[in-house]
C-alpha cells in the first residue's frame, strides 16, 4: 500500500502497487480486486471485494472503502483491517465494463457505489470522449460527497458532459450551484429535468432500496432493461427449486471446518472454509454448508445456472457438464477444487 487518501467523511482511498515491482495486470473500468486480509497472525484470512476506482494503470490499482465503525475489514481509527495488511490483491473480471459504442452515457450512483463508475469516467475523459455522459450522483451532503473535486476535473475533458449531484440533506456549508444542483433525492422527476436519454447506456451502482428506485424510475422513462447495467457487491439471490420461503442466514464456516483440505474462499461472502472430500460432492454442497447465496437448479451440469467466477485457483468436474462454462467461470454444481480457489460469490 503507497497511500492513503481521505475523500469524504467516511471514505478512503487506498492505492496499491505490486510488490515485486512487476506490471499489474490491465484492468477495465468496472473491475473489481479480491482482497485477502490477514487480521491476525494464524488466523482464518478475510476476503473483502472492491471496485477499482482511479484511471487505468498497470503501476497501481486504487480502491475506495466506506468506513464502517464496526466492519470487520476497514474501520475507523484503525484504517484498514489491524496492521494494514494484505497479504492477496487479485483483479477479478466479470463486473461493469466500461461502455462502448457511440450512444449516451449515464453514470449513476449513490455513496460509495460511486466507484465503479468513476473508474469509467476516467477512461471516457482520458479518451475524450466525444458521446453525452451524464454523471447522477446522490448524497447525503458536502462531508459525505467523495470524489467531488475529481468528478468536476474529469468532466472538464467531455465536451458533452454534464454533472447533476442531489443532497438529501445539505448543511449550511453546502452550497446550491457549486457543491450540488439540487435538495432530495435522484428520481423520474430529475431524470426529466436533466434529459436522460432513453436510447442511453445507464450504468447504476449503489445501496440495494436506491438501485430498485432507479430501476423503476429508468423503467418509467422508457429506457430498456438491456441498456441498465447494475452493479451489487453482495451475493446473488439464491434460487433453490421447490424450496419456499427458507429462512436465510448469514454465512458461516461449515460446522466441521477442518484445517486440512484445499480452502475454498467465497469472495463476496468473506468465508474461506476447506474443502472435505468426505463431505462434500461438489462446491455447491460446501456453500450450502456455509449458507453462502448460490443459484442452482440441474446440479448436474446441464442449466448452468450455478455458474460462478472463479477467481483463482483450479477445479476438477464430476459429473462433466454438457457444455463448458466460460473462461474465467465454473460449475459450482458439479465441481471439486484441486487445490485453494477463490470465488465470486
Amino acid at each position: 500500500m503507497t497511500a492513503i487518501d481521505h475523500e469524504s467523511a467516511d471514505v478512503l482511498s487506498l492505492t496499491m502497487q505490486s510488490a515485486d515491482g512487476q506490471p499489474l495486470p490491465t484492468a477495465l473500468p468496472g473491475q473489481y480486486v479480491v482482497l485477502r486480509l490477514q487480521q491476525t497472525a494464524g488466523g482464518p484470512p478475510l476476503f473483502r471485494c472492491y471496485s477499482l476506482s482511479g484511471a487505468p494503470s498497470t503501476e497501481r490499482y486504487r480502491i475506495s472503502v466506506k468506513i464502517e465503525p464496526n466492519g470487520a475489514g476497514w474501520n475507523a481509527p484503525a484504517g484498514p483491517c489491524p496492521g494494514g495488511r494484505y497479504s492477496r490483491c487479485q483483479l477479478a473480471a466479470r463486473k461493469l465494463h466500461s461502455p462502448v459504442g457511440e450512444r449516451p452515457v449515464v453514470l449513476l450512483s449513490a455513496g460509495i457505489g460511486a466507484t465503479p463508475v468513476l473508474a469509467m469516467l476516467h477512461a471516457l475523459a482520458a479518451a475524450r470522449s466525444t458521446r453525452q455522459v451524464l454523471w447522477l450522483h446522490a448524497a447525503r451532503d458536502g462531508q459525505h460527497h467523495p470524489f467531488a473535486a475529481e468528478v468536476r476535473r474529469l468532466m472538464l475533458a467531455l465536451p458533452h458532459g454534464r454533472s447533476y449531484v442531489c443532497y438529501s440533506r445539505p448543511d449550511s456549508r453546502d452550497k446550491v450551484g457549486e457543491d450540488f444542483d439540487a435538495t432530495g433525492h435522484l428520481s423520474r422527476s430529475v431524470f426529466d429535468e436533466v434529459g436522460v436519454p432513453r436510447e442511453a447506456d445507464v450504468y447504476l451502482c449503489g445501496p440495494t432500496r436506491f438501485m430498485s428506485d432507479m430501476k423503476e424510475a429508468l423503467a418509467t422513462l422508457g429506457v430498456a432493461p438491456q441498456r441498465i447495467h447494475v452493479e451489487i457487491f453482495n451475493g446473488s439471490e439464491s434460487m433453490t427449486p421447490g424450496v419456499v420461503g427458507a429462512a436465510t442466514r448469514a454465512p458461516h464456516l461449515p460446522n466441521d471446518d477442518a484445517n486440512t483440505g484445499p480452502l475454498v474462499s467465497f469472495a463476496r461472502s468473506g468465508i474461506a472454509a476447506h474443502w472435505k472430500a468426505s463431505a462434500y460432492q461438489s462446491i455447491l454442497e460446501l456453500a450450502e454448508a456455509c449458507d453462502v447465496p448460490v443459484r442452482w437448479s440441474c446440479r448436474t451440469g446441464v442449466c448452468h445456472n450455478c455458474e460462478s467466477g472463479l477467481v483463482s485457483g483450479a477445479v476438477v468436474y464430476g459429473p462433466e457438464p454438457l457444455d463448458k462454462p466460460a473462461d474465467g467461470n465454473l460449475l459450482i454444481c458439479c465441481s471439486q477444487p484441486i487445490r485453494d480457489v477463490v470465488i465470486d460469490l
